[in-house]
């Protein structure tokens, strides 16, 4: 389209409605039309400024793009500086340029627009902007470069972080020359030195391999470098070893050893990979030798096991392929052998017979096979090695690496060489002395005794990390001699190994500071105890008894060694001589390791002197019991016990059961006080253990126990006959008993069925109400009618009980009759019934408690209240024959329960009752 060189001159309309007269050759459309004279007149009034021709091109937004594009060139012609003008028009050849092909004329027009507007607006970043994006878009390389260059020359260096970038886009066209874009990547890293990556990245892609190995290699010489990808200097550092080793061929002038050498001292994480990276290099190289070697040196300096399997696995692919590339090169030279005929094949054997070269035969298949077969075999002393080289000091690898060579000897004395020199005893994991053992059996095992004893004397010269070491050594260079028959060399050798050392020899250990375990090895209970066991099994009575001594000198004696010495003396007939060896040791050692002395001298005290040394026995016992805590009291205060039983006076025993339940635990005085019981009724009869059972119940045991004693004492007192004493017993036992123990109620209940009346009943009914709701939390005053049903709920659970229990109907039926409440009778009226219609066939008499309800009707309230009605729900007046009962009958017991009744009813007396308390009462 052909573009306006000037302001369009506007004549005068000849009509209204009339167009403008067009030259020929122009379309009409792009003319100014009536619509159009306002703004025409303006810019003509006003050509240089913005505002007219902006007003004038906002006004024709929806106008074709011709039109338009007349009037920015117009208006850029008339302010070509106007930055705001040049920008909107090429947006806009842009949007019209954009829908055609690049060939389009469209294209060429944008083109030379930009050219135009570039020719004021160089210094705008924008301007280049759209026409470099432009021009990457259309693929125009060569032009590109060239706006791109202008574009960097004409902008200031802060602008040309917006121009790079695209720059760089077009440089990484594939249609763009290579060496084009080496060299823009090369100024661009001169402008920002940091994108290094980027260029490296693109000459691997370029396959440009010895650039970029060198570019690589640059950066990680420079110290200060960062990149920007978040790459780590191990990750670039793996990148050049790939490369070196994949590309050696297209690679040269860089040490690649060196290179890779130093990434392995430099980066521990990944060294498998760079050795296996470093072989590969040499097998690229076709050195295959120098692989070979290489990768030997890799197996032997990784120090883990996940290095070693990565360098191992890759040294077998590199064995296993060259075989096969062997195998498959013989079966080629036979193939071609075949084809040839036999002369070829003779003229070789000849060559290889007269030449005599026989160790330069080409066929070394065998070989390659047994390298392969060594490699795999070699792989546990390989990974031990590993392991060894992780922590040198670890005595179980040591002995595991020997028995990988159990069929080599000398392999395993080179092993165990090397393991004693190299292993620490101050830094051992693991027991260091069993290097030094190991190593002596084994040269005992081949019948060499003197290699073995130099051996163990090498090894008692070792300054190890504790004293139980060295002790072993001398202890297992004793059992040699002693497997061998040589027990004088064996005793003397523990001689030897509990000397003490002379007071020169401590005076020069203490000057060095660091006191070796050889100053302490005579203080070693080992070394004590087996050379006890040898004097006991080969020396005589006289040096036992001196090396026991010796023991107890230095105050290094267990109770196993008191009790051995005291069987010793026992064997050989010294009796009083092992009573003294108990002595020392009750006063050496204390609870709970002189137990066992205790129990063992007053048994072997009492079993040898029985009653001729009584009292020298009694003194011991009660040393013992002085000495023993609470919890160890029993089994000595039972052994004492016997003791009296069997040969002192059964009084005596009493008193010590007695002050045995006294001191013993509270979790044992059950148990003490039930054999306490069982003996006085042995020795004395069942009348004696009254007073126990009264002792135990009120010597402070867990309710549980005081309900089980009483359950007992009660027992006891039903088979004597006392009935009463028992029916008290289980009233003091309701105390403890929980209302929800069946079986204290069940045997309350079973008593009084069997031995008891209808008031005694009816008392054991109202005591356990009393305890269960003293046991309850939540108390109710319930209404009359209420407390009538619950009288007669009690009323049919006697009569069931009584039912159960076997007595007649006709007897039920008046007991019934006799308790029943009338209605029409006033609630003071008593009953009239003879005493005799009230007694029950196979009933005792209640004594007592008949009594105690005579007083509770005579302690009634006078006092005038309104009470609502009730039924007649008082007892029948049972006229009862009361008897005296002896106080002496009733122990301890009898008497404070007498003082407590007394008490009470001294309380009726004195105080009236009121109606809330009688109502509480009947309750109960």
């Amino acid at each position: 389209m052909p573009a306006a060189t000037g302001p369009v001159a506007v004549a005068p309309a000849p009509a209204p409605a009339a167009k403008l007269a067009a030259p020929v050759g122009v379309s009409p459309e792009l003319y100014p039309t009536e619509e159009d004279l306002a703004y025409e007149e303006e810019i003509l009034r006003e050509p240089f400024k913005l505002k007219g021709w902006w007003r004038y091109l906002v006004a024709r937004a929806g106008a074709p793009f011709a039109k338009r594009a007349v009037i920015y060139e117009r208006a850029v012609k008339a302010l070509p500086g106007s930055y705001k003008l040049w920008h909107a028009y090429l947006r806009e050849r842009l949007d019209h340029a954009r829908p055609h092909p690049i060939d389009h004329p469209a294209y060429s027009s944008l083109n030379n627009t930009f050219e135009r507007a570039l020719a004021t607006m160089h210094k705008m970043p924008r301007i280049w902007v759209l026409y470099l994006t432009s021009l990457h878009d259309q693929r125009l390389i060569t032009r590109s470069r060239r706006a791109f260059d202008r574009a960097l020359r004409a902008l200031p260096v802060t602008q040309h972080d917006r121009i790079w970038p695209l720059y760089l886009r077009l440089a990484s066209l594939q249609a763009c020359p290579v060496e084009t874009s080496l060299r823009v990547f090369r100024r661009y890293l001169q402008f920002d030195p940091s994108h290094a990556e980027d260029f490296i990245n693109f000459l691997i892609s370029a396959n440009r391999w010895q650039e970029a190995a060198d570019r690589l290699a640059s950066v990680l010489n420079d110290d200060g470098f960062r990149s920007v990808k978040g790459k780590t200097r191990h990750q670039l550092w793996l990148e050049l070893c790939e490369i070196l080793t994949k590309h050696a061929d297209e690679v040269a002038g860089l040490k690649v050893d060196a290179i890779l050498r130093g990434g392995i001292r430099k980066f521990t994480d990944e060294v498998g990979k760079l050795w296996t990276s470093l072989a590969d290099y040499y097998v690229r190289r076709g050195l295959f030798e120098k692989a070979r070697d290489v990768f030997e040196e890799g197996v032997s300096s990784v120090v883990t096991v996940k290095e070693f399997s990565v360098v191992f696995e890759a040294y077998t692919q590199f064995e296993q392929s060259m075989l096969a590339a062997k195998l498959e090169a013989a079966e080629e030279e036979e193939d071609e052998d075949e084809g040839g005929g036999r002369k070829n094949g003779m003229d070789k054997l000849s060559k290889k017979f007269l030449e005599e070269f026989w160790l330069n035969d080409e066929d070394d298949t065998d070989l390659r096979m047994a390298r392969f077969e060594r490699l795999l075999d070699r792989r546990p002393e390989l990974l031990s090695s590993v392991l060894l080289r992780q922590n040198p000091h670890n005595v179980e690898e040591w002995h595991r690496r020997v028995k990988l060579f159990e069929k080599d000897p000398a392999r395993q004395v080179a092993t165990y060489v090397e393991a004693v020199k190299t292993v620490d005893p101050m830094k051992a994991v693991g027991k260091p002395h069993t290097l030094w053992v190991a190593f002596a059996k084994m040269y005992e095992k081949h019948n060499r005794l003197d290699s073995a004893e130099d051996i163990f004397k090498r090894a008692t010269q070792v300054n190890y990390k504790a004293v139980d070491h060295l002790a072993s050594i001398w202890c297992e260079w004793a059992e040699m001699e002693l497997r061998h028959s040589n027990f004088d060399k064996a005793i003397e050798l523990m001689r030897q190994a509990t000397a003490e050392p002379s007071v020169e020899v401590k005076r020069r250990a203490a000057a060095e500071g660091n006191e070796p375990v050889q100053m302490k090895v005579h203080k070693s209970l080992k070394l004590w105890s087996f050379y006890v066991d040898l004097e006991e099994s080969l020396g005589t009575l006289d040096t036992t008894r001196a090396v026991y001594e010796r023991i107890l000198d230095l105050r290094i004696a267990t109770p196993q060694i008191i009790l051995n010495y005291a069987y010793l003396l026992e064997e050989h007939k010294y009796f009083e001589d092992a009573f003294k060896v108990y002595e020392r040791g009750v006063k050496i050692f204390k609870y709970p390791h002189v137990k066992a002395i205790w129990v063992t001298y007053l048994t072997k005290f009492v079993q040898r002197y029985k009653r001729s040394k009584l009292e020298r026995a009694r003194e011991l016992f009660q040393e013992a019991v002085q000495q023993a805590p609470p919890e160890e009291k029993k089994a000595l205060y039972l052994q004492w016990a016997k003791l009296e039983e069997d040969y002192g006076l059964a009084k005596r025993a009493m008193n010590v059961y007695d002050e045995a339940v006294r001191v013993v635990p509270n979790s044992e005085k059950m148990a003490m006080y039930e054999i306490y019981i069982a003996r006085a009724a042995e020795l004395f009869g069942v009348p004696r253990t009254r007073q126990i059972y009264e002792q135990a119940i009120e010597s402070g045991l867990p309710d549980r126990d005081v309900l089980t004693m009483c359950m007992k004492f009660a027992e006891l007192e039903r088979s004597l006959g006392e009935i009463d004493r028992s029916r008290a017993i289980y009233v003091h036992a309701s105390n403890y008993a929980d209302p929800n123990n069946s079986d204290f109620w069940k045997k309350w209940n079973d008593f009084e069925i069997q031995h008891g009346n209808e008031d005694t009943f009816r008392e054991m009914l109202r005591i356990k109400r009393t305890v269960a709701a003293s046991r309850s939390q939540t108390h109710f005053i319930l209404p009359e009618y209420l407390m009538q049903k619950d009288q007669r709920l009690n009323l049919d659970e006697a009569v069931d009980t009584l039912k159960r229990a076997g007595v007649p109907e006709d007897e039920m039926a008046a007991l019934e009759r006799q308790l029943a409440p009338e209605p029409s009778a006033p609630p003071t009226a008593p009953s009239t019934a003879p005493a005799s219609a009230n007694r029950m066939m196979n009933f005792v008499s209640a004594g007592v408690e008949a009594q105690a309800q005579s007083s509770r009707q005579q302690a009634a309230n006078n006092e005038d209240i309104e009470l609502p009605d009730e039924s007649d729900d008082e007892e029948p007046d049972v006229q009862i024959a009361e008897k005296s009962v002896p106080a002496a009958v009733f122990g301890e017991l009898g008497k404070r329960a007498a003082e407590s009744k007394e008490e009470s009813s001294g309380v009726q007396e004195a105080e009236p009752l009121g109606a809330l308390e009688r109502i509480k009462r009947r309750r109960q």
